[in-house]
């Protein structure tokens, strides 16, 4: 397979009314695992919306560097997970896992960044 890349853009704004909203709740479940949810808290507990923006643009990323991904996934089942050094990766499961597998792609790398209200994230998938 060659190799692929995918790059996304998220305005952090954009999350924080998505949070404001009256379904902030259901937005976390649709978008984010658990795991990621408590990754983004800060040491007060609170939900970091620039956080939150970076782990969309990474899931984003994913479905254009991962063939067949571009319809019907659930973003859930792209995870970004934080290791304890603070590097991060993607853990992919359900679907998009075997479209992955079926793709020919055994290896996927992560970047991502936030500054002044933007988040972005790049996907390496060979």
């Amino acid at each position: 397979m060659p190799i692929r890349v995918g790059l996304d853009l998220v305005a952090v704004e954009t999350v924080e009314r998505a949070l404001r909203s009256g379904h902030g709740d259901h937005y976390l479940e649709r978008v984010y695992t658990e795991r990621e949810i408590e990754d983004c808290r800060d040491s007060s507990g609170v939900v970091e919306p620039e956080r939150l923006a970076a782990r969309f643009a990474a899931k984003e990323a994913a479905i254009k560097a991962i063939p067949g991904c571009e319809e019907g996934v659930s973003l859930t089942d792209i995870e970004v997970r934080r290791s304890d050094s603070g590097r991060v990766e993607l853990l992919l499961s359900g679907r998009v896992a075997s479209l992955a597998e079926t793709a020919g792609v055994g290896d996927v790398a992560l970047s991502l960044t936030h500054e002044a209200g933007f988040a972005a994230a790049t996907v390496v998938a060979a």
